[in-house]
């Protein structure tokens, strides 16, 4: 369990596409094996510390023909944000990916001075 120091908690969320692509150029429709793409995401206003960040799927449009085989995670999360990371392996076509976002963590309370 996460324990936060202060009585100010921040909650940001957010909604993300983080690819979209159904050409034969674009290695998560066309390609095989592992691959994996990023979507950069930066907070709107900073936290205190790294936040908690819970990420979902919600909207994934895929070749029927083939299993589905989807990871999602969020990497390198700081105060200031974090990476969306998506990753499918195998014969999986993927055309596009939607995530939803939410971060809890410690945030600067409207009564902290600055000393």
């Amino acid at each position: 369990m996460r324990r936060f120091n202060q009585s100010a908690i921040g909650v940001q969320n957010g909604s993300q596409i983080i690819f979209s692509g159904f050409s034969e150029h674009d290695p998560m429709w066309s390609g095989r094996g592992e691959r994996e793409t990023k979507a950069r995401v930066d907070f709107d206003g900073p936290f205190l510390g790294a936040p908690i960040v819970h990420v979902s799927i919600t909207m994934l449009d895929m070749q029927r023909g083939a299993n589905h085989r989807v990871d999602l995670s969020a990497e390198n999360v700081t105060a200031e944000g974090f990476d969306l990371v998506f990753r499918t392996w195998g014969d999986t076509q993927v055309g596009r990916v939607r995530a939803d976002w939410l971060a809890i963590g410690p945030a600067r309370h409207e009564d902290d001075w600055d000393v």
